[in-house]
């Protein structure tokens, strides 16, 4: 294998090259020469400045290192359209054809059987495969899609040379089987190309939390049903999350019935409705008050702490003293 050498590569491929019959695909092969021959030359890059490599439907180009690599660049984003389309109008519909490029550089070298081979060839070859490249040239009215290497756009391309618009190249990615390539694309990016993730990007997307409705937010904005299967239906059109829902939350224990429990002293009420039974009182409506134990004293004279009469109390003892009779209007506790 000969010494490495340094080049500069235009790779130009034909779309759907495959999908022609043989007739066809001949005639495609003599257009495509046709094409490069005539931008290079316009270009005022000689023959015998440039070497060729034949791929069926694809051709590479190697220039010498002595023509400007700006030069290069001009031609590929003005000339070559215009070659094309003037061929293209001559071709019927199904031999007419539309082309990716890539222009690079780097290191190649020949080999015993006369193919030339090499890491940076390698790579602007994976750049003219690449998916988002071929979405480029379908999604766009065009009939040329160009895509630049990071050391061309680093050495030529940012530093906006005569006839080069570096302010429409946009930054891409392309997915390749030797992983992420980064690259520079003449025109919009495609909406359909498929670009290669970024590093730490992998894994499972986390799972929504639910809100308080039983809903979890969508990936568009919508909701989809809880877990609880009382939410609302989902208005997002991807699939719920997989995996089992969580256990819904059990229902909050109904409170006791109101009620008042004592533990002793000697609590007083206001007139009030008392439920159930009492000492001395039935249940019913009390109106005025109900003492209940010694209040402001010591018990009466005669009876016992509870305020009634011991069971061996004469009738005169049994008798209520004038300070616990009650005042006429207000009624006794009773029922009524």
């Amino acid at each position: 294998m000969n010494d490495p050498v340094n080049r500069t590569m235009l790779l130009v491929d034909i779309e759907k090259f495959s999908d022609r019959d043989d007739v066809e695909q001949a005639f495609l092969r003599r257009m495509l020469y046709d094409v490069v021959d005539r931008t290079m030359e316009r270009a005022g890059i000689d023959e015998t400045l440039r070497l060729r490599a034949d791929q069926g439907d694809s051709v590479m180009e190697f220039i010498d290192p002595n023509v400007p690599v700006p030069q290069v660049l001009r031609s590929v984003i003005s000339e070559l359209p215009a070659q094309l389309k003037a061929v293209n109008r001559m071709a019927s519909r199904g031999a007419q054809m539309r082309l990716r490029t890539v222009v690079a550089s780097g290191f190649i070298a020949l080999d015993e059987r006369g193919v030339w081979v090499g890491g940076d060839l390698n790579h602007a070859c994976r750049l003219l495969d690449a998916d988002l490249l071929r979405a480029a040239l379908r999604e766009r009215p065009g009939d040329v899609a160009l895509c630049v290497s990071q050391s061309v756009w680093t050495g030529i391309v940012r530093h906006h040379h005569l006839g080069i618009p570096a302010e429409e190249f946009h930054e891409v990615t392309l997915a390749s089987k030797n992983g992420p390539l980064p690259a520079w694309l003449l025109g919009p990016v495609p909406a359909s190309g498929q670009a290669a993730p970024s590093p730490g990007a992998s894994g499972p997307a986390p799972t929504p939390v639910p809100d308080a409705s039983g809903e979890r937010p969508g990936p568009a904005g919508g909701t989809e049903a809880g877990p609880s299967g009382g939410g609302s239906a989902s208005t997002s059109t991807s699939a719920p999350a997989a995996g089992p829902a969580p256990a819904a939350a059990p229902a909050p224990a109904a409170p006791p019935p109101a009620g008042i429990h004592f533990t002793g002293g000697a609590p007083a009420f206001g007139g009030s409705l008392v439920m159930g039974n009492q000492h001395g009182v039935s249940g019913g409506r009390v109106d005025g008050d109900v003492v209940m134990g010694s209040v402001g004293g010591p018990p009466h004279p005669g009876r016992a702490s509870d305020g009634h009469a011991p069971a061996d109390a004469t009738p005169d003892q049994d008798a209520p003293s004038p300070d616990d009779r009650q005042p006429p209007g207000t009624g006794e506790a009773g029922p009524r």
